[in-house]
């Protein structure tokens, strides 16, 4: 985090980059707070004598609130701005690990999980938002994509965090797991202070065209005029046309379908069963508990560094490329682990290395797609509502598959479960080639423009 303030200070004339990166950190903590638990839910329910369900309860139900923060979280985005409703979520941050690590009730560690979950839900559609608004069209996507990068970042900074924590912190580790967030929570907070309102929520919702034009001078003095011009233009037409057509009507059926099919099939590969559960997987396998642990560490690494390769491809070749690559790279590491079940033919690393495979083609294509395109494809007016929409899709999905994966795995096997992963991917495959349209170098009005229906 010294290196975060480092940046702020040294890059100050790069602003739109600063102001992403403060935002990105809101992805850290999304990141940290979803992998956490993969480290201390062993202890958590040996701690409480959880049966099977209240388990998988209590792992579950960080993603239920994330369900509702982001089914919820476009209110206060359209309504009080993008900026206080990151005011709002940091405070969430900061509450859950708090609360989780000096927890003695089950039911008061349930209600701080949840709390959390709020977070990461309503930081999953706000934050994307934030950055793609203030963000010129030619670096869009990676300054969107910077987002999922903390995301993965916070991941893996909470792999090695549990691992080193499970070597050196005793019998009660589980809690200083959790409660080590509180501190990237606070900086995220404070830093906030330092970015300006979206642009064009200041147009759109409160009719600010001066305070919007002085912030996009700092983005581009050159284009500011013209962007300004283009938006309220925009605006004014869909003005015309949103209160008789709703995000749900034929105008934006197609982004819609596309929003839903993208965040379903974003689960559908399996990625948080494996995030949530990756150490369980490895010593299904016949790894011991240290190897597992060690192992997630890879996961976090390999993560970290392909969706960091994905930043510098995003904006070149395109999302629709990155995707249709990933999908391929997927149904293949996802076949080879379900066949390993199947034969029960487990060599010491062959599951960890296909699973390294599956994790670097996931983050080199959904991983750092999803967050980008969901965010373009909404018009201005329905742009939240969109989002959330999204991002509602893809967190019912998770908690589904993280409240199942454990029931799932006993009764019908690792070979069934890794093989639906891989047919899902196989259609996920099909939707790309057919359907998904490229959205690269156009600004979010002309993306607008092309996938509404007139």
């Amino acid at each position: 985090m010294v290196i975060v303030l480092v940046q702020i200070v040294c890059q100050m004339k790069h602003k739109v980059f600063v102001w992403s990166l403060i935002i990105a950190l809101g992805g850290f903590l999304f990141g940290f707070d979803t992998a956490v638990i993969s480290g201390a839910e062993k202890s958590i329910q040996q701690y409480w004598l959880l049966s099977s369900f209240q388990h998988g309860f209590t792992v579950s139900i960080a993603l239920i609130g994330t369900v509702i923060g982001s089914l919820f979280g476009g209110i206060p985005a359209d309504k009080l701005g993008r900026k206080n409703t990151l005011y709002l979520i940091a405070i969430l941050f900061l509450l859950s690990p708090l609360g989780t690590s000096t927890s003695t009730n089950w039911y008061l560690f349930l209600l701080f999980r949840f709390i959390g979950g709020l977070g990461v839900g309503a930081s999953s559609v706000t934050a994307p938002i934030y950055i793609s608004e203030i963000s010129p069209s030619e670096k869009r996507g990676r300054l969107v994509a910077l987002f999922q990068f903390n995301v993965v970042f916070g991941i893996v900074i909470s792999y090695l965090s549990n691992f080193a924590i499970g070597q050196f912190g005793g019998g009660h580790s589980w809690r200083l797991m959790l409660g080590i967030e509180a501190v990237p929570a606070a900086i995220f907070l404070l830093l906030l202070r330092l970015i300006p309102e979206s642009p064009r929520w200041l147009i759109i919702k409160k009719g600010d065209t001066k305070k919007a034009k002085a912030i996009l001078e700092i983005i581009n003095p050159a284009t500011a005029d013209a962007v300004v011009a283009r938006i309220e233009q925009h605006a004014d037409d869909e003005s015309k046309i949103i209160h008789k057509d709703p995000l749900f009507s034929r105008r934006y059926r197609f982004p819609v379908m596309l929003a839903m099919l993208f965040a379903l099939f974003n689960q559908a590969s399996g990625i948080n069963a494996i995030i949530y559960y990756a150490p369980r997987i490895f010593e299904m396998t016949g790894l011991g508990a240290g190897s597992s642990l060690l192992s997630t560490v890879g996961i976090g690494v390999v993560n970290f560094s392909f969706t960091l390769l994905a930043m510098n491809f995003i904006d070149k070749v395109g999302r629709r490329t990155l995707m249709l690559i990933g999908s391929v790279g997927l149904i293949i590491t996802l076949a080879l682990v379900s066949n390993s079940f199947y034969t029960a033919h487990f060599s010491r690393w062959g599951v960890t290395v296909y699973l390294l495979l599956y994790i670097a083609f996931f983050a080199f294509s959904q991983g750092a797609v999803i967050w980008v395109f969901i965010s373009e494809i909404f018009p201005n007016q329905v742009r939240a509502k969109g989002q959330t929409l999204g991002s509602t899709t893809h967190w019912v999905m998770a908690a589904l598959i993280a409240f199942s994966f454990p029931l799932i795995t006993e009764k019908a096997g690792g070979g069934n479960t890794f093989l639906f992963f891989t047919v899902m991917m196989c259609l996920q495959l099909l939707f790309v080639w057919k359907v998904m349209p490229e959205t690269k170098g156009t600004s979010l009005e002309q993306v607008e423009q092309s996938l509404t229906e007139q």
